[in-house]
């Protein structure tokens, strides 16, 4: 689960190469190492690493020697330059401050969480709680509906997950329903929940599309304590009969904001409305509309409002943010050209439509770049891969929509591309989640075509960020290409057309060259005079 849940003790991290997922104990069990450091200056050991090449990765064992005192350390003979406090790409300059994500004053044996929950967070390694954590855990541990807002990749769902682990007992047979947006995401949180309650007994059953029905309708016949499911499912499994909303004790929703957007509205509704017995519900949000208010009024008893975002910025301090003005038809090339200038440890790509995606992935791989698409017309089976590449490290970078990049919650993304700039600014918030998770640092550089300006300057309204100009000397910007030179000659003809026509009114009566053509009127009449204005457009009627 990476740094995800909360701040490891007593461990100086350092990015080698790629493979952050083996670094930080979420690979197989192959890549899986536990570290330590010793005093001053310590070894750490790691079984394996990934050094990254734009071409594909290459698995070498390393051994690495690191002094905290220093921002240097020695692989094989060479030094990487390293942030003391960044798991991320050498290359994101981010500042890493621990205390704006963990709540160093705290840890997890001060949240009031059973021992059993607590020995599953000592053996993932971690001591701080992150702030979302320290603060919503106690108000749900205490039965408490709340509205929690935090910023993407501060833990929300170990902040909803552990008073989950807490609150149920086996035998609480649906007592535990959490709904997210994407398939990825329910099995990822399904995951995260899986190892953080080893200990406890419970069971965990992720529900989605895209897997046969037959198949989780049986692990359901098994009365799992925990269910976590996309709405459309959820709702057709209790339509089965298989999933009964009377027994569940505890309601979660994860990404509120992204369900919404996405058309989970009225399934939402039909789930919380048919909860008619009183329950424990808790919204998680990075970002809160008037319309997640409204829900919360109607479906949530005297909710807690909790926010741990700065009301100066919505985005995470360790993002570095820019953008680069490039035309519509140098995009691809430009987005070559980033990824080998970088070599980013684990790039994200969005992308508005499901097309471009498939086209920007096809591109990157003819050009030797590790690189898959993820989209929600894909088969699951061929996302599922997609996802079991990029937690193994066998992936450099991801071209997603933002529908299907929800269930990407992998550490150790460094870079995220805004290849399509977002019409709504909050998807961009949600696109620079994907890095700098717990007190890492990241990069995020947003494409603007030349007539975008009005969308960044949106952007940079809604987070309170100037995001700086980002320019690379080095990359010629390709010539305009001759479809868009006919097309520009087609509207200036248009435009010069209309300017021409500006003195004359939409409705005027036939000219007499017209007139002469009857065929260009219903019955052969031609008009005389434009008809008599009605007031509203409507013919007089008879009274009743």
């Amino acid at each position: 689960m990476g740094q995800r849940l909360g701040h490891r003790a007593s461990t100086e991290s350092v990015c080698i190469g790629f493979d952050h997922a083996a670094a930080h104990g979420r690979g197989s069990d192959q890549t899986r190492e536990r570290r330590r450091v010793a005093g001053d200056g310590g070894e750490i050991n790691m079984k394996k690493a990934v050094r990254m090449h734009p071409c594909g990765p290459v698995r070498r064992l390393y051994r690495l020697t690191f002094d905290p005192t220093m921002s240097r350390s020695r692989l094989s003979g060479s030094v990487i330059r390293t942030d003391r406090h960044s798991e991320c790409n050498p290359r994101a300059n981010g500042t890493t401050h621990m205390s704006d994500i963990f709540d160093t004053k705290q840890v997890f044996g001060d949240l009031g969480l059973r021992p059993d929950v607590l020995s599953g967070i000592e053996e993932v390694g971690f001591e701080h709680p992150t702030h979302v954590q320290a603060e919503l855990i106690p108000l749900a541990i205490a039965g408490k509906d709340v509205m929690g807002q935090s910023r993407t990749g501060t833990g929300k769902t170990a902040a909803f997950g552990l008073p989950i682990l807490h609150l149920l007992k086996p035998g609480d047979a649906f007592g535990a329903l959490c709904l997210v947006p994407t398939r990825e995401l329910a099995i990822q949180v399904a995951r995260e929940m899986d190892v953080l309650g080893k200990n406890t007994g419970l069971h965990k059953l992720a529900v989605y599309g895209g897997q046969k029905v037959e198949i989780q309708a049986k692990r359901l016949q098994r009365n799992p304590e925990i269910i976590v499911g996309t709405p459309g499912r959820v709702m057709d499994m209790n339509n089965r009969g298989l999933l009964p909303y009377n027994k569940v004790k505890i309601a979660v929703l994860d990404e509120v904001d992204r369900m919404l957007d996405i058309g989970f509205r009225e399934d939402i509704r039909k789930i919380l409305g048919a909860m008619k017995h009183r329950h424990q519900t808790i919204f998680v949000s990075a970002t809160i509309s008037g319309e997640i208010e409204r829900l919360a009024r109607k479906y949530m008893h005297n909710p807690v409002n909790l926010s741990t975002v700065d009301k100066k910025s919505l985005t995470v301090s360790q993002v570095r943010q820019s953008f680069v003005t490039v035309q519509a038809w140098d995009k691809r090339r430009l987005l070559r050209h980033i990824i080998k200038e970088e070599n980013p440890g684990l790039a994200l790509v969005f992308c508005r439509t499901k097309i471009t995606v498939d086209k920007v992935a096809d591109d990157l791989r003819k050009r030797d770049i590790n690189a898959q698409a993820l989209h929600a017309d894909m088969h699951q089976s061929k996302r599922n891969r997609v996802m079991e590449q990029l937690r193994n490290g066998d992936l450099h970078v991801v071209v997603a929509s933002d529908v299907a990049a929800r269930g990407i919650d992998v550490d150790g993304i460094t870079h995220v591309f805004n290849y399509d700039i977002p019409d709504d600014p909050e998807v961009y918030v949600h696109r620079i989640g994907r890095t700098a998770r717990t007190g890492r640092s990241g990069r995020a550089i947003l494409f603007v075509q030349p007539e975008q300006g009005a969308l960044l300057q949106n952007v940079e309204r809604l987070t309170n960020v100037e995001i700086d100009e980002l320019h690379f000397k080095d990359f010629e910007p390709g010539p305009e290409p001759r479809n868009v030179r006919a097309k520009r000659a087609e509207l200036d003809r248009e435009r010069e057309e209309n300017r021409k026509n500006l003195g004359r009114t939409i409705s005027e009566a036939p000219s007499k060259e017209l007139a002469e053509d009857t065929d260009r009127f219903p019955g052969g009449i031609v008009p005389s005079s434009l008809p008599k204005k009605r007031m509203g457009g409507r013919l007089r009627g008879r009274r009743r």
